[in-house]
């Protein structure tokens, strides 16, 4: 089993993560998607409830448009929640971890680790959510079709929520773990 423990003290907070590796290009970027994410009452409220500390190590890029598309949506959970630890890495700099993480024989990036309070791992989700995946295969569709049609737009809130699914999906998984319960005497 992979130890994710050094990868997680090198990472850092949101903030400081775009701050040593982005430019000013890459942070207006983070930030207009940033702005655009509106957890809705449900979604807060949802958040609001987590009872486990868990923690989040994103691999990512400042660069990478979909680092830029989602790595947001990740910070604001966390801004929303106490109990989710957030903590990026940048892909160049870890190589172990990107070697790791590799999805089709490449370090495809943004990916997620999650781990639990005493940082051993739970479970991953990553590069793109299912929706996103839908739209790229509608456009590759769309072109190679002989009208040359392409659907619509990504929907962002339905990315907002596939995210917040997986969290949620280790949250209860790690509320129903025997051996935190018995810790936690819940």
């Amino acid at each position: 089993m992979f130890n994710f423990r050094p990868s997680v003290q090198l990472a850092l907070p949101y903030e400081q993560f775009l701050a040593q590796f982005g430019n000013a290009s890459d942070a207006r970027r983070w930030s207009q998607v940033l702005d655009q994410v509106a957890l809705t009452e449900a979604q807060r409220e949802l958040l609001s409830r987590f009872p486990r500390r868990m923690q989040i190590l994103c691999m990512a890029g400042t660069w990478c448009g979909d680092c830029a598309g989602q790595c947001p949506i990740l910070f604001k959970f966390a801004q929303a929640c106490p109990m989710i630890e957030l903590r990026f890495v940048d892909r160049d700099t870890d190589a172990e971890l990107a070697a790791e993480l590799m999805l089709c024989g490449s370090p495809r990036i943004p990916q997620v680790v999650f781990l639990d309070e005493d940082g051993n791992h739970v479970g991953r989700f990553g590069d793109r959510t299912l929706s996103k995946y839908r739209q790229l295969n509608a456009q590759l569709s769309g072109a190679a079709c002989s009208t040359g049609i392409v659907s619509g737009g990504t929907d962002f809130a339905a990315i907002v929520q596939e995210w917040l699914d997986q969290i949620e999906r280790i949250q209860w998984l790690l509320r129903t773990s025997p051996r935190l319960r018995e810790r936690h005497g819940d």
